[in-house]
């Protein structure tokens, strides 16, 4: 797959400024199209108003969100002013009811969309519903860019963590432009099945696939010597230096994860390097 449109979604300047930045960046190597979604957000629940609210205050609210929406918008104009490649960037706004159709519908279309760590201080929940939005109701690839890093310029090593599951699959066809690009992947597999259908080769079946699209990847296969498998991952990811890590996201149930921790919701909080993930 080629990247030909990449969709990033602007909340706040200083929650995207990586991301943006990253998205820029991007676009101008591939010399693909940008969309930059301007959100601006009514966060209040709508339920509140019943208590004795008149219609006044929630139309307030929607003009404010309304007027975030032409403040960012004229931000991400700032940015993109003078670039070498296609932009668009337009003023959207909507309450938080309304966030994951609106979020899947403008984001649908793209071949990857790039946004900001959804966990951290001062991220709302807002920050998670959009990226679990394009993921889950947009069917898109997602690059989490986090904010104390930036895109590397190069790509060395890109660690890709595989559990044979149609997640990490999708995620790792997503990431073909930047696998093909990059020295070394590592194709890092944690505790497999003794039982499974990879159990006479782990990661055989993708190997042999990845080295046909002109990636020579190596098999890691790791032993869960620490309580939860997102730690087996970034400490191995930060043995062999990688600078980007693909897998799948959401395995399990959004619901169940939320609520136990996974190993999507704990690489969100703690990876410090670029995320590539899809669903």
């Amino acid at each position: 797959m080629e990247l030909r449109t990449i969709t990033t979604v602007l909340t706040d300047p200083e929650i995207n400024d990586a991301s943006m930045e990253t998205a820029i960046a991007l676009a101008q190597r591939y010399e693909a199209h940008l969309d930059v979604i301007c959100l601006g957000i009514d966060r209040t629940q709508p339920g509140f108003y019943y208590a004795g609210a008149n219609a006044m205050v929630l139309q307030d609210n929607l003009a404010q969100a309304r007027e975030d929406s032409i403040q960012l918008e004229k931000v991400a104009h700032r940015m993109l002013q003078g670039v070498a490649f296609p932009w668009s960037a337009i003023a959207v706004s909507t309450q938080m009811i309304a966030l994951p159709g609106l979020i899947a519908h403008r984001t649908r279309f793209s071949d990857l969309v790039v946004l900001p760590r959804p966990y951290g201080p001062g991220r709302g929940y807002d920050v998670e519903a959009i990226a679990e939005a394009a993921l889950f109701d947009g069917d898109v690839p997602v690059l989490v860019q986090p904010d104390e890093t930036s895109f590397p310029a190069e790509i060395e090593t890109v660690m890709v963590g595989w559990n044979e599951s149609p997640e990490a699959l999708r995620a790792i066809r997503a990431a073909m432009p930047f696998l093909r690009q990059a020295r070394n992947v590592n194709i890092a597999i944690v505790d497999p099945p003794t039982h499974g259908p990879e159990r006479s080769d782990p990661g055989g079946a993708l190997s042999q696939m990845l080295s046909r699209h002109g990636v020579r990847p190596e098999v890691s296969v790791l032993s869960k010597t620490m309580p939860r498998i997102s730690d087996v991952l970034l400490r191995h990811a930060g043995d062999i230096g990688a600078q980007l890590i693909v897998m799948g996201a959401y395995s399990h149930s959004r619901f169940r994860e939320s609520i136990l921790g996974g190993a999507t919701r704990n690489m969100l909080e703690l990876a410090k390097v670029p995320l590539l993930m899809a669903h």
